[in-house]
């Protein structure tokens, strides 16, 4: 089975959602995904633009031939 973006979106990272205390907003990311990160005004509006991110860092390195990992198994 060929992996793709649309396996990968589908897979279930772990996405954490901290408030940050330097600006008004909150910074959502992807532990397993190294610089997977984006910033919203809300926690809603965060994960919103992480699932962006997301789409914008697998598509990388689908490109890129890089290794992507498999979500962390203990979550």
């Amino acid at each position: 089975m060929k992996k793709d973006l649309s396996y990968y979106m589908a897979r279930s990272y772990r996405k954490e959602v901290v408030k940050d205390t330097d600006e008004d907003g909150y910074v959502a990311y992807v532990p397993e995904l190294r610089g997977c990160i984006t910033t919203g005004l809300s926690e809603v509006d965060a994960l919103e633009n992480l699932r962006d991110a997301m789409e914008t860092w697998l598509s990388s390195a689908l490109e890129n031939g890089d290794a992507i990992p498999e979500p962390d198994a203990l979550r």
